[in-house]
């Protein structure tokens, strides 16, 4: 081989591993975030005790009337369960939409097939979906009980709901970004 056919064989050969390094490396990382954000959003959800208010009060998803008294929940209460119910159902569809996103990007790195980019598309736009529907519940949850809420009187799940419904969305972008990138 001449010494420009060699150079050429060598450039041609090299960019190619830290690219399919790079490339691997972010679809796992978004994975693994991906991942990160349904255990919290679903540890939230289950758990679903977001706010807690003076007077032990606790204002849930699931649950909401005074602590110690179960049947002396006020008017005010049923109220405010009828409008949990919307609450309810956003969040849990975006844990459920947020599994089946992440179960495509997963599939799409095990099945190098003709269809992995499609795949990785569409888990990644699932993310976005789970997105929207998580910030939607949980913003509708804020809005509810808009009199009973003070910043130090969210939860521990509360927040970890605020993290996921970030996490959602950042992997979602961050996964049709890489998806166009790679085009």
């Amino acid at each position: 081989m001449t010494a420009v056919s060699e150079q050429t064989h060598k450039s041609s050969r090299s960019p190619l591993v830290p690219r399919m390094f790079f490339g691997t490396f972010l679809r796992v990382a978004i994975t693994l975030n991906a991942s990160l954000s349904v255990v919290l959003s679903s540890i939230s959800v289950c758990d679903g005790q977001w706010l807690l208010a003076p007077e032990e009060t606790a204002f849930g998803l699931w649950k909401t009337c005074r602590m110690g008294s179960e049947p002396q929940c006020n008017v005010d209460m049923a109220g405010l369960n009828q409008g949990m119910v919307l609450v309810r159902t956003a969040v849990c569809l975006a844990v459920v939409v947020a599994i089946f996103g992440l179960e495509l990007l997963m599939v799409s790195q095990l099945c190098e097939d003709g269809n992995a980019r499609r795949k990785w598309s569409a888990g990644s736009a699932l993310l976005l979906v789970s997105f929207f529907l998580s910030s939607a519940g949980t913003m509708t949850y804020v809005v509810i009980l808009r009199d009973y809420i003070m910043l130090s009187s969210f939860s521990l799940t509360f927040w970890c709901q605020f993290l996921g419904v970030f996490l959602f969305f950042l992997n979602g972008i961050s996964g049709l970004y890489f998806n166009s990138l790679t085009a």
